[in-house]
This record gives structure tokens, C-alpha cells and sequence, in this order.
């Protein structure tokens, strides 16, 4: 069975899905935009704010499933130009501990919302 996993605290979809589901112990989450729940605006600055505010929601949904950043296993991220990538990935080293999830990353035409960078990330409970 599949359980459906949404939080306050991070940005409701934005269409025909869900934060997050659960199935067989494991956690897929949508792609998370850098939009500050409380606004429901994309957050000010660059790259490095932007990927700040994902994983802050990243965390609030995990927070809401029971789990942790360290039960992440997979991660996508998708920038709207490699030349973010290297900003992205010094935000993105910060909020792990220990190993890193397996990740794959993208330059992509356009993002939802003019972002410049979506993640997407599969967690295991």
C-alpha cells in the first residue's frame, strides 16, 4: 500500500501530486522548489538561497514521514544552468553528514516558477 506524506511546513503541490508517498518503506518526494512556505514565494538571491530553502523544505516533509536526511539514498537535482552547479553543490555538501546519497544532475530548459534549481529525493525508512 502506498501512504500519501504532506506537511505544512514545506510548500503545498502545485498541481496533481503529492509532497511526498510512502510505499514498502520506502519515501519518494516530489521535486521540492526553493519556495518559502509561509509566502508562498520563490525566496531572494541565488542559487545558494534557493538550494537552502529546499532543503529546508526537504527536511519538513521528511520531518512529517518520521525520517531524517540520513535516510536519503537517491537525490536529482535539476538546475536551470551547469554553471549553478558548482554554488548548488556547496549547499548541497553541507546538509548531509556522513555518506552521501547517490545523485544525478541535470540542466534543464526551464523550472516551474522561474527557480533555478528543483531536487527531487528518494529516502528509505
Amino acid at each position: 500500500m502506498k501512504k500519501v506524506i504532506s506537511t505544512n511546513n514545506a510548500p503545498a503541490a502545485i498541481g496533481p501530486y503529492s509532497q511526498a508517498v510512502e510505499a514498502n518503506g520506502m519515501l519518494f518526494l516530489s521535486g521540492m522548489l526553493p519556495i518559502d512556505p509561509s509566502t508562498g514565494t520563490i525566496v531572494e538571491g541565488g542559487v545558494k538561497e534557493q538550494t537552502t530553502q529546499i532543503f529546508n523544505n526537504i527536511e519538513a516533509v521528511l520531518k512529517a514521514a518520521d525520517v531524517t536526511m540520513d535516510h536519503i539514498v537517491k537525490t536529482t537535482v535539476f538546475l536551470d544552468d551547469m554553471s549553478l552547479f558548482g554554488e548548488m553543490n556547496e549547499v548541497y555538501g553541507s546538509r548531509f553528514r556522513g555518506t552521501f546519497p547517490a545523485r544525478s544532475a541535470f540542466a534543464v530548459k526551464a523550472l516551474p516558477k522561474n527557480a533555478l534549481v528543483e531536487i527531487e529525493v528518494i529516502a528509505v525508512q
